[in-house]
């Protein structure tokens, strides 16, 4: 069996989880095994039949009261204690923060090595390779794993979810999870997003980021408004501007901010540190705004526009306007 961790955000399976879920689908198909999905803590009835639809053939529910908010102790406990039940070939998670989180907590647990923020997933000899970046994104390395479960963290955007099939059935089974008095040291009370905000940078499907060439705060508006036009977009920052207070650190892509892989990214006023680039060279089209012809950037963009982007910006918000209102 395959299992995947599958992550719930406000009622809602995220979609780096479906992805997750999809990719072990199409190895499990390879080495001729099933796949299982696991939720831990609370979760609307409802989300199993989507699960089902998207290639799991198990669902377990691992429910304990002290698991109904999100604890890194108490859920590595919950599933460790499936993985120890099910021996499991491989487990998957998405690389969002509560993957980052989880993934290696687990691995410890288990006594087993891990393969963090993975573009892609194989299968040779009956095991499962994993390709991730390395040296800051500038070369890329394929590990098998020797050790039992092979534990993983798949890159949000790198892997396709699996079509819904209709009318796909599949087996819920639901574990009490024992956790000792006292194992839970911490726990998430609160979850604040930023007024507006909906999607998660790491997922969204465009990013349009900005960096110290927007000169203040103010300006991130001009990336809001770009924002608001496009479809499943989100606003990323370099981290001058993060640093400078001009956006929260939520925003920040790059080796010390999130990785994102985005269908298209769009650098406004970054120079292109490879920092930044570790950040978001997996991204699919790069669109690089920029006055300095020389700016790094433009060596990983696919696009570049070389010019004032106060000059460039308004211009490209009057044609998207004229492109979705089509």
């Amino acid at each position: 069996m395959l299992l995947v961790f599958i992550e719930i955000r406000e009622g809602k399976i995220k979609k780096s989880s479906l992805e997750a879920l999809g990719e072990a689908g199409r190895r499990a198909a390879e080495l001729g095994a099933t796949v299982g999905a696991a939720l831990v803590g609370p979760a609307e009835a409802g989300l199993d039949a989507e699960l089902f639809a998207r290639g799991a053939a198990r669902v377990y529910r691992l429910e304990n009261a002290l698991l109904a908010d999100y604890s890194a102790q108490g859920y590595a406990l919950a599933l460790k204690a499936l993985v120890d039940a099910l021996l499991p070939a491989a487990v998957f998670f998405a690389a969002t923060a509560m993957g980052k989180d989880l993934a290696p907590r687990l691995a410890a647990k288990l006594g087993v090595a891990m393969a963090s923020d993975c573009t892609k997933v194989g299968a040779a000899g009956g095991r499962l390779e994993f390709t991730r970046p390395v040296y800051a994104g500038k070369a890329f390395v394929t590990v098998a794993l020797k050790s039992t479960p092979q534990i993983a963290t798949l890159r949000p955007n790198i892997f396709a979810p699996a079509a819904p099939r209709t009318g796909a059935a599949g087996e819920t089974i639901v574990k009490a999870v024992d956790i000792p008095g006292g194992a839970i040291g911490g726990r998430v009370a609160e979850v604040l997003k930023e007024s507006g905000e909906e999607i998660d940078v790491a997922e969204a499907e465009v990013v349009i980021s900005g960096g110290r060439g927007l000169k203040g705060p103010e300006n991130f508006a001009m990336l809001k408004d770009l924002s608001a036009i496009i479809p499943r977009s989100a606003v990323g920052a370099s981290r001058s501007a993060v640093d400078s207070g001009w956006i929260g650190h939520s925003h920040q892509v790059g080796q010390t901010g999130k990785t994102v892989s985005p269908n298209l990214y769009i650098a406004v006023g970054i120079s292109g540190a490879i920092q930044h680039l570790a950040g978001m060279s997996s991204s699919k089209v790069i669109v690089a705004v920029n006055k300095d012809p020389e700016a790094p950037i433009f060596k990983v963009a696919d696009y570049g526009i070389v010019g004032d982007l106060f000059q460039v910006l308004p211009a490209l918000k009057e044609e998207l306007k004229k492109l979705y209102a089509e």
